[in-house]
């Protein structure tokens, strides 16, 4: 033990040298070395383990205190183990902001994101050094990267698991849905279709994992479910002769989990599909997604009786009861990580079905799923293009293009007709007439509204 805390010493007396050094070597003027000493102060309270020299570091925190140092003295609240730098940290965050939230995380956030961004210059290397000591891969996500991004670098949040802690399921075994059973016909399942290679992924496990990779009718995805912000997302993750080699990251922005790849440790944003820290940013990058259903077992397997399944045995140990992943979570309106500006025009996790055309524009349209249900055929248009939402008697949306096709009326099920009299069958990637005429899927999926509301604050909201 002894050996250890010595061990401990040691590493962090080389750290703080170190980056003095850098930033010496760095800066010369008056403010540069101002900046060195600052940070060998907030690198005191965050390594030493000797109370006297956190606490008067501190003290030098709070004799030249600048309103960048609010996020960094919150960041070392949130993570400290010393009980009396804990309440010399509160005390001066109190004093200095006149806000009085005690230990209420969010609130502190939620307050600080209100303002423009002010950060110190060498606040990436405080934020990758203060996770360094949860995850040996966190620190590339941040170091020297403060001018590779598109986000707020103070609202990146840890998410409470290491890099692929949430374990994602690499190819997994599929199994015939005769042989699926474990499944009952009313568990939640998300269904995708890729070249005539139908799937379906049940909830009750994909909760445990939030990501699967896998080759589906000979095209590379990720499927990517965030459990906080209700999305699963369906990904290629070949792009212009490359392909992504996408992880979970263990971080969040706006409630969103934080994808990376695992050749450039770049912060990937899930519901906009392209770098947002790291090298990759500027490269124009974005994914293209196809479409996820959200339906039910029984309903799913009759309509694709051919489909393949996750096998419950993952290779992972889990209960993976209907249900039970995020079961408290999901049972209530409140969030587990807040967001900027909360809407509460809905509830906050009442699923919408997510609309946009991302080739074309940012635009989007979020229309409640209630909504949705009462109007089983719903028709409007994004940027210029007609579409129909249909929704079937599971409660799952789908969406297709119809150009000048008029469609009134729906079974319910598999057959939708037109103005006409024309009868088009519904195909999970397109309806199609007796004529052959296609009309094509507009890709979509499901979101919790204040995710979606959070990632694309001017979306239209049908409810």
């Amino acid at each position: 033990m002894k050996y250890s805390i010595s061990r401990i010493k040691l590493v962090c007396f080389i750290i703080i040298t170190f980056w003095t050094v850098m930033l010496f070597s760095q800066q010369s003027d008056n403010s540069g070395k101002n900046e060195v000493i600052e940070y060998a102060n907030f690198l005191k309270v965050m390594t030493s383990d000797n109370e006297s020299e956190s606490l008067k570091a501190i003290k030098y925190i709070e004799s030249n205190w600048k309103p960048e140092f609010e996020i960094m003295v919150l960041e070392l609240l949130y993570f400290s183990r010393s009980t009396k730098s804990d309440f010399k940290l509160l005390d001066l965050l109190h004093k200095k902001t006149g806000k009085n939230y005690g230990l209420d995380f969010n609130r502190w956030y939620e307050w600080i994101w209100s303002k423009d961004e002010k950060l110190a210059p060498y606040y990436h290397k405080f934020k990758a050094q203060i996770h360094s000591r949860i995850d040996r891969h966190f620190p590339r996500y941040f170091s020297d990267r403060q001018d590779k991004r598109t986000i707020r670098l103070d609202e990146i949040r840890w998410g409470g698991v290491r890099q692929d802690g949430i374990p994602p399921l690499r190819n997994p075994t599929m199994i015939s849905a005769k042989d699926a059973d474990y499944l009952d016909d009313d568990n939640v399942v998300f269904g995708i279709e890729v070249n005539g290679d139908f799937r379906a992924y049940p909830k009750r496990i994909l909760a445990w994992h939030e990501m699967f990779t896998d080759t589906v009718g000979g095209i590379p995805v990720a499927g990517v479910y965030c459990t906080l912000c209700g999305t699963v997302i369906l990904y290629k993750t070949e792009l212009n002769g490359t392909q992504y080699q996408l992880g979970t990251s263990g971080f969040l922005y706006r409630s969103n989990k934080l994808m990376y790849d695992k050749k450039t440790q770049s912060l990937w944003n899930t519901i906009w599909g392209k770098p947002v820290v790291g090298p990759l940013v500027g490269k124009d990058i974005q994914l293209e997604y196809l479409s996820v259903v959200t339906t039910t077992w029984g309903e799913w397997k009759a309509r694709h009786p051919e489909t393949t399944v996750l096998d419950l045995n993952t290779g992972f140990s889990r209960d993976y009861g209907e249900g039970v992943a995020y079961k408290n979570y999901f049972s209530t309106d409140d969030l587990m990580f807040n967001v900027p500006s909360p809407d509460r025009s809905v509830k906050y996790k009442q699923s919408i079905l997510a609309i946009r055309l991302p080739e074309i524009s940012d635009n989007s349209i979020a229309i409640s799923t209630k909504y949705l249900k009462k109007h089983p055929i719903y028709k409007s248009e994004i940027e210029g293009r007609k579409f129909v939402v249909l929704t079937d008697k599971s409660g799952a949306n789908r969406v297709f293009f119809t150009e000048n096709i008029d469609i009134v009326d729906y079974d319910g099920s598999t057959i939708a007709t037109d103005n006409n009299g024309v009868k088009w069958n519904i195909h999970e990637n397109h309806l199609e007439n007796s004529k052959g005429k296609i009309l094509k899927r507009l890709h979509s999926f499901n979101a919790f509204w204040f995710g979606w509301k959070a990632a694309y604050p001017n979306t239209i909201l049908i409810k």
